[in-house]
């Protein structure tokens, strides 16, 4: 079984070419699924049938399993059979027939205007990196990027004078404005702070980490955990919270689907339309706590 696996593994990274986190998430229930068939059915992937795919999902659901686990794990087992069947290493998929699970989906996480506020006033101005951590959030609050684009971002595709930063996501290149008091704090940090950062002057990255060497998911991802906790706002904050703010933020004050799901580089609108639920929620909050009836 551990061959199979390992073809597995190997046709997600070099044929297929799937993302490191893709890989990560396949082969992490491929390989919870192997330990069940061997340890509690006693039997082995090539043997599966699709009574044992209706015992694991029951299994999982036993153990307290969420329906979205449940359904990424059936999507999982379902692309490493149907491989295993095109190469023949098993005569039929026993996940074939399997319908998918319908995940239960959670509506993501804002800030309101004032945790927005907050945040954005946790970086002191007093030293290099205080100057360049208030870039990066303005940034990622004025832009909704997500944060791989944001550390992606090179000094050219930032437009000062045209208020404006460039950013490439999905393999599309895509305009967006920017907010006066983030205009500010990137001419601020372009003109004054980069230049006695930079590790060479070869180094193109926008943003940079306090080696002078462009700036890491991780690295970001801390940094915005210790302004949450210097904040004192108990809501789990990730880089992606600011991108869902800054949609239904723009939402609530008007701003148009298409115009949004343009910002947020959406290649599908029904990935946009998520955030009229999330405003109509905060609706919802908003009347229940202060209507005086309510």
């Amino acid at each position: 079984m551990a061959d199979l696996v390992t073809a597995y593994e190997n046709f997600l990274l070099n044929i297929k070419h799937a993302s490191a986190n893709t890989v990560a998430s396949y082969m992490r229930d491929i390989r919870q699924f192997s330990d069940y068939i061997l340890n509690i059915e006693d039997s082995d992937l090539q043997s599966v049938e699709r009574e044992s795919i209706c015992s694991y999902t029951q299994y999982l659901a036993n153990r307290g399993k969420s329906s979205a686990t449940i359904a990424r794990s059936i999507a999982s087992l379902k692309s490493f059979y149907s491989y295993c069947c095109n190469d023949g290493f098993v005569r039929t998929n026993p996940v074939h027939e399997i319908p998918q699970q319908k995940s239960e989906k959670k509506l993501p996480q804002i800030l309101s205007g004032r945790e927005v506020e907050l945040l954005l006033e946790q970086p002191k101005c007093t030293d290099l990196k205080g100057f360049r951590d208030k870039a990066m959030l303005e940034t990622l609050y004025a832009t909704g990027m997500r944060v791989s684009e944001m550390i992606a971002l090179n000094v050219s595709d930032v437009s000062i004078s045209g208020s404006f930063i460039k950013c490439e996501g999905n393999g599309k290149f895509r305009i967006i404005p920017l907010y006066p008091a983030a205009v500010r704090a990137l001419s601020t940090y372009l003109n004054d702070i980069r230049p006695k950062m930079v590790s060479g002057p070869q180094e193109e990255a926008l943003f940079l980490n306090m080696s002078g060497d462009r700036m890491t998911r991780q690295g970001f991802w801390k940094i915005i955990k210790h302004y949450q906790e210097s904040a004192q706002i108990s809501k789990d904050i990730t880089p992606h919270t600011l991108r869902h703010s800054f949609a239904a933020h723009l939402l609530e004050n008007g701003a148009d689907l298409h115009s949004l799901q343009e910002m947020l580089g959406h290649s599908d609108i029904s990935s946009t339309q998520i955030y009229t639920q999330v405003v109509k929620q905060n609706l919802k909050t908003v009347y229940k706590k202060f209507h005086p009836r309510a």
